[in-house]
């Protein structure tokens, strides 16, 4: 499944003892208000990366709106301490 950067996608997430998994929302932050972006409840960012196969991607429900783009990129810029551009 083809994703672009701000899409919201759903993603089976295993819980930390990797005896279940739960489909989640996710943020694709690489490859090239939160209800316009595709989720049925208001939503916070949670500072967790990972890479992930597209293989696993259930459905791409919506994409950011451009104000929550910028804001994503702000925390990450936090988060992985990186100079503003």
């Amino acid at each position: 499944m083809f994703c672009s950067r701000g899409d919201l996608v759903l993603l089976p997430i295993p819980f930390t003892d990797l005896s279940s998994k739960k489909v989640r929302p996710a943020i694709v932050v690489g490859h090239s208000t939160w209800p316009d972006a595709g989720l049925n409840v208001p939503s916070g960012i949670k500072g967790q990366i990972c890479t992930i196969e597209k293989t696993l991607i259930k459905k791409v429900v919506g994409s950011l709106a451009e104000k929550d783009q910028l804001a994503l990129d702000d925390l990450l810029r936090k988060w992985l301490e990186l100079p503003r551009a």
